[in-house]
């Protein structure tokens, strides 16, 4: 009986570990030797806090990050930096939509005295968008630490290449504490730019989803010859427990809005599927709603006749919605507008960039006489092409408005970036 009560007690006693461990997100594996060795996700940031931020002792740092630069317990990077005897914050740079992520897409932010503790903050998206010599006379090291989303067209990965060009021809290094990507590491879509439609929503001769981290992109843009000024002294602090297959939601992060209209971690996947068009400024595509990049709508469209169009396509991984709703801001605000609702169902499946153009090809059978791109000004054609990375997408769409005939277009320079990216890769 005293052996069973003992051996029912280790039963009661290993159920309690296994509960404890389930419920704090704690997942291990147990080595040969017989030692646990925690394998909990941990980004750039908890690995250089994990070191103790050895690699960037005794030197003179400046931060380039915003709101999303928190470690594993939503502390910001910025109040770790300075309370850490390491690491001799000197300077903080911030991208579009400022520190705190709070402006709008856009909008100029310029430098002022503001500053943390003394240390003060300067804006890359003002005056300058890349560092000058009198911001990095001071500084040993560049750190980027930014949460990106894997889309060509969002600003943070020109700040990043910008400042790595600034740092290359001041002598500093370079470090990019990595990220994971949101749209995941196994999907690559959409046109190479071509670099005559380089600006700052599209830098380098990448598809519009890139399939890489920040710091494996930063390492194919030191290595392929893509700055001016020459190679940086790079180095990639790499995210730990972290693998291509991972999905971003399986990795126990807490999604902190990267910008206004990115609330949540699966609004990258609907930028990729409306934000092209979005330039236009003739549809809605819920920037100004609740439902930012989820939908697509104006005054004139029937909601119900141009959901049963969109369905009647069978595009793979996405159905459509009728919608009807009043934008509170930004295109067609206070109008009543109808039009479609996008429902992802299997990423993976999906041909986001083309959604948009579907739209326009079915949108043209029904209303022929809204031309969008008659509608739009030169200002916004030239910034859809920006988007797009080229022109021949718009100009070979707008003859037809069949999808069928920009299908070699959307996919141009595809197969070559895919024969060179994996060499960048740097994890498994």
């Amino acid at each position: 009986m005293k052996t069973l009560l003992i051996s029912f007690k280790s039963f009661i006693v290993l159920v309690g570990i296994l509960f404890f461990q389930m419920n704090c997100g704690i997942h291990s594996r147990i080595n040969y030797d017989g030692q646990q060795k925690s394998s909990v996700f941990m980004t750039g940031l908890d690995v250089l806090a994990e070191n103790n931020f050895l690699q960037l002792r005794g030197k003179r740092v400046g931060l380039i990050t915003n709101q999303t630069g928190l470690d594993k317990n939503l502390v910001q990077n910025i109040d770790i930096f300075i309370e850490s005897e390491n690491v001799d914050l000197k300077a903080i740079f911030s991208p579009e939509h400022g520190l705190f992520g709070s402006i709008a897409a856009g909008k100029k932010i310029i430098s002022g005295n503001d500053s943390i503790s003394d240390i003060p903050i300067v804006s890359l998206y003002g005056k300058t968008r890349k560092p000058s010599k009198s911001m990095l006379k001071n500084l040993d090291i560049l750190v980027f630490d930014i949460q990106d989303i894997g889309v060509r067209s969002y600003t943070y990965i020109s700040t990043m290449g910008l400042a790595m060009e600034a740092a290359a021809g001041q002598g500093l290094e370079f470090m990019v504490l990595d990220r994971p990507n949101p749209m995941g590491l196994k999907k690559i879509e959409g046109n190479v730019l071509e670099m005559q439609f380089k600006s700052f929503i599209g830098q380098y001769p990448i598809p519009y989803v890139y399939g890489l981290t920040c710091g494996e992109l930063a390492i194919m843009i030191n290595e392929r010859g893509w700055l001016e000024a020459g190679k940086c002294d790079l180095r990639v602090i790499k995210m730990k427990n972290f693998s291509r297959e991972h999905a971003y939601e399986e990795l126990g992060l807490r999604w902190v809005p990267t910008s206004p209209h990115v609330p949540i971690f699966t609004t990258p996947t609907y930028m990729v599927a409306t934000g092209i068009l979005g330039e236009l400024g003739v549809f809605s595509n819920g920037v100004g709603y609740t439902t930012p990049f989820m939908t697509i709508a104006a005054p004139w469209i029937n909601a119900e006749e141009i959901a049963e169009k969109m369905n009647a396509l069978n595009l793979k991984g996405v159905v459509f919605r009728p919608l009807k709703y009043k934008p509170y801001y930004a295109v067609h605000k206070g109008d009543d507008i109808g039009g479609v609702q996008i429902y992802v169902n299997d990423r993976d499946k999906a041909d986001l960039i083309s959604i948009q153009f579907y739209f326009l090809q079915e949108h043209h059978s029904l209303y022929p006489d809204k031309d969008p791109f008659q509608m739009a000004t030169d200002q916004q054609l030239q910034m859809f092409d920006k988007a797009l990375g080229t022109d021949n997408i718009r100009i070979n769409f707008s003859k037809t408005f069949k999808v069928a005939d920009i299908q070699d277009d959307l996919v141009f320079g595809l197969d070559d970036y895919r024969n060179f990216v994996s060499q960048y890769h740097i994890y498994d």
